[in-house]
C-alpha cells in the first residue's frame, strides 16, 4: 500500500500509465488490422490511441522547467562524461518538450497554422538524440562497473606468472590460419569471461539493467517515426508499452531508479 500511495504522488505517475495504455492500443490496432478485424473495431481503438496521446501532451505541460532543472544538477556531476551525456540529454528533453507543448496547442486550436509534421519530426529528433546520450550514459557505467569487477577478481585470484603456462602453443602453426586456429580458444575463453562479468554485473545493479532496456526499447520509436529504421507499429507498440511498464516499476519502486 505505500508503494501505491509513493506511486500515485508522482506527477508523472498518470503519464506514464497512459502511455502505456497508448502504445498498448498501438499493439492491439496493428494485431486487429493483421487478423482482419471490422473497420469500426479498428477506428475506435486508432481513435482511443489518438486521445491518450493528446492527453499525455496535456499532463507534459511544465516538463520543461523539470527537465532544465535537472540540466542545472547534472553540471555539476564531477564525472566528465556523466555530467555532459545528462546535460545535454536533459537540454534536449526540455526542447523536445517545448516542441510536443507546441504540437498539443495545435492539435486543441489554442494556436492557428501549426505544421504538424514538421513540429512532430523536431520533437523526435530531440527525443532520438537525448536517448542516445542515455545510452552512451548507460553504457559507460556498464564499461566502469565491469571493469571494476574485473579487477577486484584479479586481486582476488591472481593470474600465473610463468609466460608459457598462458601463452598460446603456435609452435605448430605452418600458417598464420594455423596460428589463428591455436589462438581461438584462448580468445572464446576471454569472450566468454566477458560475457560473465558482464551478466554479473548487470544481475548485481538491477537500476543500470532497468534503464538499460528502458532505452533500448524507447529507442525504436523515433527511429521508425524519423524513418531512419522502419520497424512498424506492431514492434513500436511492444517497444513502448514494455519501456512504460519498466518506467512504472521505477516509479513504484524508487530504488530502481539509476542515479543521477
Amino acid at each position: 500500500m505505500d508503494s501505491w500511495v509513493r506511486f500515485n504522488s508522482h506527477s508523472q505517475a498518470k503519464e506514464r500509465i497512459i502511455r502505456a495504455a497508448q502504445y498498448a492500443c498501438t499493439l492491439l490496432g496493428y494485431t486487429l488490422r493483421k487478423g482482419g478485424a471490422g473497420a469500426q473495431l479498428r477506428t475506435t481503438v486508432s481513435q482511443l490511441e489518438a486521445h491518450m496521446s493528446l492527453t499525455r501532451k496535456l499532463l507534459r505541460l511544465g516538463n520543461s522547467v523539470e527537465a532544465m532543472e535537472a540540466a542545472k544538477r547534472a553540471i555539476h556531476l564531477s564525472d566528465s562524461i556523466l555530467r555532459l551525456c545528462l546535460t545535454i540529454s536533459h537540454l534536449n528533453k526540455a526542447m523536445y518538450f517545448a516542441c510536443d507543448n507546441v504540437l498539443w496547442a495545435g492539435k486543441t486550436g489554442l494556436v492557428s497554422k501549426v505544421d504538424q509534421r514538421k513540429w512532430s519530426q523536431r520533437s523526435f529528433k530531440y527525443y532520438l538524440f537525448a536517448l542516445i546520450l542515455n545510452l552512451t550514459r548507460d553504457v559507460y557505467e556498464l564499461h566502469l562497473l565491469v571493469e571494476r569487477e574485473a579487477r577486484h577478481r584479479a586481486a582476488k585470484c591472481p593470474p600465473s606468472r610463468d609466460p608459457a603456462a598462458t601463452a598460446p602453443d603456435t609452435s605448430s602453426a605452418s600458417s598464420p590460419a594455423g596460428a589463428a586456429l591455436a589462438l581461438l580458444p584462448h580468445l572464446s575463453a576471454w569472450l566468454h569471461g566477458r560475457l560473465y562479468l558482464l551478466a554479473t554485473v548487470l544481475q548485481s545493479n538491477p537500476p543500470l539493467l532497468l534503464d538499460l532496456l528502458k532505452n533500448a526499447c524507447d529507442i525504436f520509436i523515433p527511429l521508425d517515426r524519423l524513418a531512419i529504421y522502419p520497424t512498424g507499429t506492431g514492434f513500436v507498440g511492444a517497444c513502448g508499452l514494455a519501456s512504460s511498464l519498466l518506467a512504472i516499476l521505477t516509479i513504484v519502486h524508487p530504488w530502481l531508479k539509476l542515479k543521477p
